[in-house]
């Protein structure tokens, strides 16, 4: 039997990353797609009936992930699980990376006891972040734990550190923080190059040229950013709030994904 036919159920767990946020199922703004609804539809062409489950949700610390999710995703008993977890730790003052890899560690042992095939994400390169290199040391110590971790368990690596076509604005939403849904569109591309999915378009595929923005028009989007998304960012970070507070997942069951024609 072919490999990807082996595939029967996947499941996907981490963050907003993964949750797929700002990309909108056509005509269902408040419905998301994002880059594994994405995987989930090439891998279904060459494996039918296949199953999927997405357990992420947006704001979830890896202890948080590793409680919540890894349990069900264990239950399930899946073919394939995407995780990706640590970006909100990351950014938190005092996030200590060699404890997270401890606790991320035992979370890929128990998926891979299951036989599971597992598949690991690093983090991207904080360098063209604003104040991104106050935890690109941090970061980068932990892509390392993730790597080791990977090649201990057998696991596959999605390496986001070295991606520079992410480097376009247009790959990202205007909150500066999210995939677009181009970006989510190249990011299913590139993970199902790393798990041997085929797929008729490139992830690596130019971006047409891009205009540069006058002074004035940068400043005001600066602006509309700190007032839509970094200082309601602040205000739950000083009452302990989370954007994934009371929040469910999107798809906690299996089921078939969405036919790409249906959804495009």
């Amino acid at each position: 039997m072919d490999e990807l036919e082996k595939i029967r159920t996947y499941v996907a767990i981490g963050d907003s990353f993964t949750e797929g946020l700002n990309d909108p199922y056509p005509g269902e703004d408040d419905r998301f797609r994002g880059w594994a609804d994405r995987l989930a539809e090439h891998l279904a062409e060459h494996s039918p009936g296949l199953r999927y489950a997405n357990l992420a949700v947006r704001g979830k610390l890896v202890r948080q992930i590793v409680d919540d999710q890894v349990p069900r995703a264990v239950e399930l008993r899946p073919d394939l699980v995407t995780f990706c977890a640590g970006g909100n730790d990351m950014i938190r003052p005092g996030a200590d990376p060699d404890a997270l890899a401890v606790v991320f560690d035992d979370a890929v042992r128990r998926l891979r006891a299951t036989g599971s095939r597992v598949v690991v994400f690093t983090g991207f390169d904080t360098r063209g972040l604003r104040s991104g290199s106050r935890i690109r040391g941090k970061a980068a110590t932990y892509n390392m734990h993730l790597r080791a971790i990977a090649d201990r368990r057998g696991c596959a690596v999605v390496d986001l550190w070295s991606l520079r076509i992410f480097n376009d604005p247009r790959a990202w939403y205007e909150d500066r923080l999210h995939l677009s849904p181009e970006g989510h569109r190249r990011m299913a591309l590139f993970v199902a190059g790393v798990i041997g999915v085929p797929v008729k378009d490139d992830w690596r595929e130019p971006w047409p040229p891009l205009d540069p923005a006058d002074w004035l028009t940068s400043r005001r989007e600066d602006l509309h950013w700190a007032r839509a998304y970094l200082l309601p960012w602040i205000g739950r970070r000083a009452t302990g709030r989370s954007s994934g507070d009371g929040r469910g997942p999107k798809r906690p069951t299996p089921t078939e994904p969405r036919a790409p024609e249906t959804a495009t």
